[in-house]
């Protein structure tokens, strides 16, 4: 069983801003590429940044500048730093990762429950 468990969602005022985690567990052989999708009310679910196990990096236009994705392999964690927040960023967000896990050769898909950013005006 493997869980994606994210964190640090919120409300903040525009301008401001709030950084998010999310932390894999259980029986976990490797994890490969990690992202960030975000859903807001009638929309259909975005990519906003991906990143490589070796750290390279993929950003939605409208947050390049803005939003910085990171990685600690060693704590199975991945984090969103979003800075310069709109009001255009209020969405849950949802954390996404390739798992393999130990007893299977191949790796699966994975989301973490969603954490809602709500960015006033």
């Amino acid at each position: 069983q493997v869980q994606l468990v994210e964190s640090g969602g919120g409300l903040v005022q525009a301008g401001g801003s709030l950084r998010l985690s999310c932390a894999a567990s259980g029986s976990i052989f490797s994890i490969y590429d990690m992202g960030w999708y975000r859903q807001a009310p009638g929309k259909q679910r975005e990519l906003v940044a991906s990143i490589t196990r070796s750290g390279s990096t993929n950003y939605k236009n409208s947050v390049k500048g803005r939003f910085t994705i990171s990685r600690d392999n060693a704590k199975n964690t991945e984090y969103l730093q979003m800075s310069n927040l709109k009001p255009d960023d209020t969405a849950v967000y949802y954390c996404n990762a390739q798992i393999q896990r130990r007893e299977l050769k191949y790796a699966e898909n994975f989301w973490g429950q969603g954490t809602q950013v709500t960015v006033s005006s």
